[in-house]
């Protein structure tokens, strides 16, 4: 499923970070929390998932983990007022073994990663993460990353970004955007994210496809290269089971299908995880009325296998 994810509404704009949380009740509901236990927010970002948490269960600790210091900046002065009940995290969730370790954490009781932007990223012309906002071609989630999407398509042949834009924006016509995007790059037309809307629009036209932009795919695939998001979750996936305790869940918020077809496939291994959800869980009418983010939003949650359960 494809939603245009920049048509979100805000909240928290007193923060200066806004984002609206998507399946809040859901997601607190499948981690089935526990008086004392320590749960994490993988994705920390406004800090409404870690909220949700801290409000459900006055005994409760969670620790909140974001690679963008300006959420992590934003959710700590949200989630200020619970006091030593959270903590949060600098870093990337690939990390999160060690991440919990030097914070003298061994297990954990649950584990929330939302995948998707958040509208304050969105809203920030200088990330470059969007297209209805003129700005440089950036698109970093973490700026001390040393490479930009402008970098990225500089550095790429026509050829390997095709097949880029192919992969992980599923766009059919990858070939002819490719081409268009290294044409305008070489005319010196390609400086900021209009520009590369420009070029893709040049090579695929300027119609939406089942309500979504047309550039809306090759702007995924860049981002996702850019912050190596597949090669993340993929990390988390594999290293969770490592730092949940016995019977401890995972619960991961996708919103596009590469992503959620790793999770998927991930929670299918009988010796690692029993599902808690038979397909994805998604948004109700009212909350997609509410946030169009959250339409192409896919909840999955897996518990832990626990070293004395038997195995199906």
């Amino acid at each position: 499923m494809w939603a245009d994810v920049e048509d979100s509404p805000m909240e928290h704009e007193d923060l200066g970070y806004a984002h609206t949380t998507v399946l809040r009740d859901e997601t607190v509901s499948l981690l089935g929390l526990r008086a004392g236990g320590v749960y994490v927010d993988a994705t920390l970002g406004g800090g409404g998932h870690a909220e949700a948490i801290l409000e459900a269960s006055p005994g409760v600790m969670v620790v909140g983990v974001d690679r963008d210091p300006a959420a992590m900046a934003a959710a700590c002065k949200r989630l200020s007022c619970f006091g030593t009940r959270f903590q949060g995290i600098a870093g990337a969730f690939a990390d999160l073994p060690t991440l919990l370790s030097n914070a003298g954490i061994r297990k954990v009781d649950g584990i929330v990663a939302d995948l998707g932007l958040s509208s304050a990223q969105l809203a920030d012309a200088n990330r470059g993460m969007s297209f209805r906002l003129d700005g440089p071609l950036d698109m970093r989630m973490d700026p001390s990353l040393e490479e930009t999407a402008l970098d990225l398509i500089r550095r790429l042949s026509q050829e390997n970004l095709a097949d880029l834009i192919y992969r992980f924006g599923e766009e059919r016509r990858s070939r002819r955007v490719a081409r268009c995007v290294k044409l305008a790059l070489q005319d010196e037309r390609l400086n900021t994210t209009r520009d590369l809307r420009r070029a893709v629009v040049r090579a695929v036209g300027p119609g939406r496809v089942g309500g979504v932009d047309p550039a809306t795919r090759t702007f995924q695939a860049l981002r996702i290269a850019v912050n190596g998001e597949l090669d993340q979750l993929a990390a988390l996936l594999e290293r969770a089971p490592t730092v949940l305790t016995d019977t401890g869940v995972l619960a991961v918020i996708s919103f596009h299908s590469l992503e959620d077809r790793m999770v998927k496939r991930a929670f299918q291994n009988p010796s690692v995880w029993k599902a808690l959800t038979k397909g994805p869980i998604t948004a109700s009418e009212e909350e997609e009325n509410h946030n169009p983010r959250a339409r192409s939003a896919k909840l999955r949650a897996a518990r832990r296998v626990s070293e004395h359960e038997e195995n199906p």
